[in-house]
């Protein structure tokens, strides 16, 4: 199925269409199993959408939010009151200003200090709470993702060993060019995923969004191999990060 792509007006355009999307899923996945298991992303353009669901209605007062149960696809190898945690974001711009049972907030526990068991913690949560028989993949209801400058995604980055694994399903995956580890969801979970949104804004991410979108001829790019099997995948950018698409993209989104 070939992805979905709106180009909304600007990033707050992009954070309510967001908000939107976010909430219809939720509806949704509630009717009918009675919860809906989301993986949030880190990065500046989903914690406008965290606030906005924490801050704004009608999400804030019609959402089930005891029924919600929140996953990352990836985290810093760094405890969750770190200004890079990933946890520490989604926290402060939404946890905190909402009433969520503790136990439907899965984080990763990056402050372990080996990485490895970090990533073995992550996965038994999964298997514990999506109740997983042997060598079943957990399959979210929706997973939010970015995209980074370089083509990177989750914190699957170009040249990192986790782009390669396929036995396990989270992986601490060391990347050279920032001298750290991440812990991250790979592609067979990520390609679970019933729904999958990518979020992008701004002028930076102009080159690499088209040349994600538009070179469909070589896997260069992490984020080009996030194709779901049976699932929809939807990409909301903003007019800025969308100025380089060709007319032929450009012309066959939904422009809002």
């Amino acid at each position: 199925m070939k992805p979905e792509v709106r180009i909304l007006a600007d990033p707050n355009q992009l954070a309510h269409e967001a908000a939107v999307e976010f909430a219809r899923l939720a509806t949704d996945s509630i009717k009918a199993r009675n919860v809906f298991r989301v993986a949030l992303s880190g990065g500046s353009t989903p914690k406008s959408l965290y606030s906005l669901l924490a801050n704004g209605e009608p999400w804030r007062s019609e959402l089930p939010w005891d029924k919600l149960h929140f996953f990352w696809s990836d985290e810093r190898h760094v405890p969750p009151d770190h200004p890079d945690s990933n946890f520490r974001m989604a926290n402060e711009a939404m946890f905190s200003k909402l009433v969520i049972p503790t136990e439907n907030i899965h984080r990763i526990r990056g402050e372990e200090d080996d990485p490895a068991k970090a990533a073995d913690e992550y996965k038994q949560d999964l298997e514990k709470s999506f109740h997983l028989i042997a060598n079943q993949l957990p399959r979210f209801d929706l997973v939010l993702l970015g995209l980074g400058t370089d083509g990177h995604t989750a914190s699957l980055f170009p040249d990192s060993d986790a782009l390669s694994e396929r036995e396990h399903f989270v992986a601490a995956n060391w990347i050279a060019k920032l001298n750290a580890w991440r812990i991250t969801l790979t592609f067979p979970l990520l390609n679970n995923a019933a729904h999958v949104l990518f979020l992008v804004s701004g002028s930076e991410k102009a080159n690499i969004l088209r040349a994600v979108l538009e070179n469909d001829n070589v896997n260069q790019y992490p984020a080009q191999s996030i194709r779901p099997t049976s699932g929809r995948l939807l990409w909301l950018v903003d007019r800025e990060a969308g100025a380089s698409l060709s007319a032929t993209v450009q012309n066959s989104s939904i422009t809002k």
